[in-house]
Parts: C-alpha cells; sequence; structure tokens
C-alpha cells in the first residue's frame, strides 16, 4: 500500500471528477486530498480533505475578467510562504510515498522542495507541452495563457496530459498526452439517438444564449441552472448526474462552453458538439477549436449567436458523427497503467 497525497484544483467540477476517478481505482492505496471550495465538497463525499486555496479564474459576463482574476491570484500568492508552509507541514505529517496533482499551484512546490515525485494528471498542460495551429488573433491568450500555466502550475517531475485531441509533445518535454478519463458512470452507459439536444453550461451568464437554444426545432435539456421549468422548447432540470448522463447519452448533439470534460463526455458518446467558449479562457477556445478543426462540430465565439447557424449544423450532423467514430476518447486503462507504474517506480519513462 502506498500513501498519496493529491494536490486537487477546486473550481468547477472537472479536476475533481478525474481526481475521484483515478483514486476510486486503487482502493489498496491511502489518498488524501489537498482541494478547496467545489473541489473539496465533491472529493470530500468519500476521502479525507484538507482545505487550501488556488489561484482563481473569476468569470463574468461569459468571459474570463482579467483584472478580478488578477486581483484574486494576488491576494492568493501573498499568502503563498504561509500555505506553503502548510502544505510542507502536511507532507511532514503524512509522509507520503508519492504526490500527485491536477492543476494544483502548492503541492507540486512543496513536493519539490521536500524531494517528493509529483505526478501531475491534467489537461491544461496540453497547452504547454504541444504546440497549436491557432489563429493569429488568438495568439495574445496563447502565449499569455503559456507564460500562467508554466509559471504557476509546472513544478509537478511528471506529466499525463488528457486530451480529446491528440497532438505531438514537444521534443524533451517530459510529458504523455493520452486519451480523455472518464468516470465509470460515464462507461455504464450506452448511447442512443434520441429525438432531445442536451445545453449546458456552468456559468450563468449561459441566459444570453437562451434565444439561441428557443431556435432549435428540438426539445433542449438545458442544465447548469438548478431549477425544474419548461419555458417552449427549452426543458430545465435540476443538477443530477443520472438524469444528466441520461439525456447526454441518448441525445441528437451538444450545445456548451469549452470544457473539456463535458465535451470529452460527449464525443465518447458519438454526440456532435456546438461550442461556445468563454472569452479570455484560452484552454477552453482550444478545445472549441480543435472540435471545428477535427470535424467533431463547430465553434463560435459571439456572445449572442445567430439563430441561422442551426440549419447548417443540423444539416452536417452525419458528418460530425461519422468523424468522432475515427476517434479515441477514453484513454482509462493506459492512465491506470501509467500511474501504477509511477507509485511503485516513482517516475515515467518518456
Amino acid at each position: 500500500m502506498a500513501r498519496i497525497l493529491y494536490g486537487v484544483h477546486g473550481i468547477g467540477h472537472g479536476h475533481a471528477m478525474r481526481a475521484l476517478t483515478v483514486a476510486r481505482h486503487f482502493p489498496e492505496h491511502e489518498f488524501l486530498f489537498l482541494s478547496h471550495d467545489t473541489g473539496a465538497a465533491i472529493l470530500g463525499q468519500e476521502f479525507p480533505v484538507e482545505e487550501c486555496p488556488n489561484p482563481p479564474t473569476v468569470v463574468k459576463g461569459h468571459r474570463v475578467d482579467v483584472i478580478a482574476t488578477l486581483i484574486a491570484s494576488l491576494k492568493v500568492r501573498c499568502q503563498s510562504r504561509l500555505y506553503l508552509r502548510q502544505v510542507l507541514d502536511l507532507l511532514d505529517r503524512f509522509q507520503p510515498d508519492v504526490t500527485m496533482t491536477d492543476y494544483e499551484y502548492f503541492l507540486p512546490r512543496a513536493s519539490r522542495q521536500a524531494g517528493i515525485p509529483c505526478l501531475s494528471i491534467d489537461h491544461q498542460h496540453v497547452i504547454t507541452c504541444c504546440a497549436h495551429p491557432v489563429p493569429w488573433t488568438q495568439y495574445p491568450s496563447y502565449l499569455s495563457t503559456s507564460v500562467a500555466v508554466n509559471s504557476l502550475f509546472s513544478r509537478a517531475s511528471d506529466y499525463l496530459v488528457i486530451s480529446f485531441f491528440q497532438v505531438p509533445v514537444k521534443s524533451g518535454v517530459r510529458a504523455k498526452i493520452l486519451p480523455p478519463l472518464l468516470r465509470e458512470s460515464v462507461l455504464q452507459r450506452r448511447p442512443s439517438l434520441g429525438g432531445h439536444v442536451v445545453a449546458y453550461q456552468g456559468y450563468t451568464t449561459f441566459k444570453r444564449f437562451f434565444p439561441f437554444l428557443s431556435a432549435i426545432p428540438s426539445k433542449v435539456m438545458v442544465y447548469g441552472f438548478n431549477e425544474d421549468r419548461t419555458e417552449g422548447n427549452l426543458i430545465f432540470k435540476k443538477n443530477s448526474e443520472t438524469g444528466f448522463l441520461n439525456d447526454l447519452s441518448s441525445c441528437r448533439y451538444v450545445v456548451c462552453g469549452g470544457s473539456h470534460t463535458l465535451t470529452s463526455e460527449a464525443l465518447y458518446y458519438g454526440k456532435p458538439v456546438i461550442s461556445f467558449p468563454i472569452k479570455n479562457a484560452f484552454e477552453q477556445f482550444l478545445n472549441a477549436f480543435y472540435i471545428d478543426r477535427l470535424g467533431y462540430g463547430r465553434y463560435f465565439t459571439g456572445f449572442h449567436p445567430r439563430p441561422k447557424i442551426i440549419p447548417a449544423f443540423e444539416a452536417n450532423l452525419d458528418r460530425y458523427r461519422a468523424n468522432i467514430q475515427t476517434g479515441n476518447f477514453c484513454g482509462n486503462e493506459e492512465i491506470f497503467t501509467l500511474v501504477e507504474k509511477f507509485i511503485r517506480e516513482k517516475k515515467l519513462d518518456y
């Protein structure tokens, strides 16, 4: 049995669900999590969690509020010595054999200082570990995000980068690119083709898209607002993993932001995607860009999408589905094999 301290970025559900999937697969090991906010709430239902903040991303009006994000991050970093000392003390008390991180700030730094191997498992490092042919208009965001990822979240000793799009790793970078890591409840369902569409957005700014959703000539199951009501063809549903995955696995296609977790789950079920990435969130743009580039769907960057794009998108659904069938959207077994190797040998081979 190994003792594993696992740092998890707490904003949103994706990081915590990925870490939870890893920990559930290795019941023979002892896991202690370091997280905050939503991540701590999710992980704390099954595993012990120590609270520690992380530099956050502030979203307002379907865009990253750069100034508010910088201010919030500075507040955390001004206390970084205190938090780092707390994590070092936790390492001393828990005595982990290895540590792991999903886009967490303090644990990789503390692990490096303490000489403990640290494995990063996340999607964000696809930005820095690989080169991308993004439009020139996105280069300022590409460069600034790369600097942020490198300076804030790149102190692990090894990297498993999870991504629904497979691109070569840059020469000399200690990372492996693998297909998505899917939660068990996703794998338990077989896809079918129903008549409805699923729409999801984790931020309430998605209200701007209601006129667009109302123009879709199908029932639209709307998630993210945690309410039960019907408004025309829009059927709002309360948060429910079972209900959401049942609707997702049986829908015609998906309308969402640029979340890697949801996009990966939709593609695993063979569902085309219309993506509206959050402005100034380059990781979301990159996901949306590859959806379009690989022929899995379309992306749009406007705050008020025009309903006229719907007929063109629906006319190409068969082509999108055929392209999706050529991809690999589940890397669970390979990921678990490499995690087990890291726990045993405290390093990965490249």
